[in-house]
């Protein structure tokens, strides 16, 4: 597999609750020098509004390049692009089946896909629960062509002490997946 001279990642949030993971995976991947290329979906913009103080704005100022959804001949979506992989922060069960599908009419559908075939990780944290078959059927679809389902799920291993502490543990480790490794993440210790 070709490697790419510059470390990139696609850092995709679509319309599921949790924006801060995508806020703080794009904050850590600036903090590694890592180039950041940065989707959000209509919908990511309408749960946004109901559930931060945070603006579009603050995820664009955080990311290497920006670029709208609908956007399909962006370089993210050529499989010539050279990244280390995606990931969608949080991801909604509709970009799930859509991925699923193989349906590329979004950018962020479309990135996941190419990132799919060319064989690199695709990091899906899907931010749905209770769960129902379609929902379990389009994750082992998912995972069968090769793309890592990670809930995001708190770990209290490390002992949080805030909100903000649970999410730079999660988002730490889904940049883990892409090996990449942020000092944020407080690791498990042998003894």
């Amino acid at each position: 597999m070709a490697k790419c001279d510059k470390r990139r990642v696609i850092v995709a949030f679509s319309g599921a609750s949790g924006p801060d993971y995508a806020l703080r995976i794009l904050e850590m991947l600036a903090e590694m020098e890592v180039e950041s290329h940065f989707v959000m979906s209509r919908s990511a913009k309408i749960s946004l509004a109901h559930e931060s103080d945070h603006k579009v704005r603050d995820f664009e100022d955080r990311a290497t390049r920006v670029y709208a959804n609908d956007d399909i001949a962006a370089p993210i979506s050529s499989g010539s692009f050279l990244t280390e992989g995606m990931i969608i922060a949080p991801a909604s069960a509709k970009t799930l089946g859509e991925i699923a599908a193989g349906i590329g009419g979004t950018l962020i559908a479309r990135a996941a896909d190419v990132v799919l075939k060319e064989r690199r990780r695709l990091v899906v944290m899907l931010r749905e629960t209770p769960l129902n078959l379609i929902h379990c059927r389009n994750m082992t679809t998912v995972t069968e062509a090769g793309g890592i389902i990670m809930p995001p799920v708190p770990a209290f291993y490390p002992r949080p002490q805030t909100v903000q502490d649970i999410v730079d543990h999660t988002a730490g480790r889904a940049l883990d997946l892409l090996g990449l490794h942020s000092a944020a993440v407080r690791r498990w210790k042998d003894g």
